[in-house]
């Protein structure tokens, strides 16, 4: 759910993601350079990446107003949404960009959620699911709010609910135009991840719940990939409830001492990442162990 995993470099993304399956790269290179080379030349390959870097905007006119009218429909939802909550005693607010900017935010918002806990929730829930619908930055910010305003146990349930109800429609709306997005933007890591998501077809599960609980790649460019490169929605609804927890629980957490937090930076720290790391290799270990079986 966190956007903690915001930019990152081919090499870096390639090392980690190589790390997670055990693998004798430098004896195998020459096979796998022929299995990449091969698999450029498929027809699937074609498909997924026959896109042109030629500068020109990678949608068509159909995809552009099939985008256009989704995010409209849910914007209309939000706002009739908003038109039904009681009104509040404060001006505008916006959202916070900015620690400091969630403590004014939280202060406001404390005797409100209060007064109005229904209505309160139901605004947060569709707001948190809209800015990760559209890939909007400010879900963490959101994270730490519900830890602040509703304590660990129910902010962890808020945040992993809207987390993964935002990242399943993420899935369908790349579904629905997300191919010649991504094979635009991204061309040569979604071939790497197309790459790493055949060699695991067998413990494709595993190897999401690895991806979900590390900062390994980012929660946005799984969320728009994962459809392109045909992972099931089962698999990919299943790793995001489960792989969100470890993360969504330490934001949570965090919010429950916002006046102490200077940045969101703080929030993982070298000890918070090895954590998470553990954890994620916990989750693919039933992998490792059946290949080390397989080559015995």
């Amino acid at each position: 759910m966190m956007k903690v995993k915001a930019s990152w470099s081919s090499s870096y993304s390639s090392n980690v993601l190589v790390m997670a399956a055990p693998r004798n790269l430098v004896n195998d290179s020459g096979r796998q350079r022929d299995e990449e080379n091969a698999k450029e030349d498929s027809p699937m390959s074609k498909k997924l990446f026959g896109a042109k870097l030629d500068g020109k905007f990678p949608l068509s006119q159909w995809e552009l107003v099939a985008s256009l009218s989704v995010f409209l429909l849910f914007s209309i939802g939000l706002f009739c949404i908003y038109l039904t909550m009681p009104a509040a005693e404060y001006g505008k607010i916006k959202l916070p960009s900015t620690v400091s900017d969630l403590r004014i935010l939280k202060d406001h918002l404390a005797t409100y959620a209060k007064d109005y806990p229904a209505q309160f929730i139901l605004g947060y829930c569709s707001t948190y699911i809209f800015m990760q619908t559209f890939m909007i930055p400010g879900t963490i910010f959101m994270s730490l709010l519900a830890g602040a305003l509703f304590g660990v146990i129910r902010g962890l349930l808020l945040v992993v609910f809207n987390a993964t109800a935002g990242a399943s429609s993420c899935y369908f709306l790349s579904k629905l135009i997300g191919r010649p997005l991504l094979s635009w933007l991204w061309p040569e890591k979604l071939r790497f991840f197309q790459a790493e998501i055949a060699k695991r077809q067998e413990k494709l599960l595993n190897y999401m719940l690895f991806l979900r609980i590390t900062p390994t790649l980012p929660n946005t460019f799984i969320n728009l990939a994962s459809p392109i490169v045909d992972i099931p929605f089962h698999v990919f609804f299943l790793a995001t409830l489960v792989g969100l927890i470890p993360a969504s629980y330490i934001t949570v957490r965090a919010g429950l001492a916002l006046g102490d937090l200077k940045s969101v930076k703080d929030l993982y720290d070298f000890k918070t990442l090895a954590v998470l790391f553990l954890i994620g290799f916990v989750s693919i270990f039933p992998t490792i162990l059946k290949r080390k079986r397989t080559y015995e």
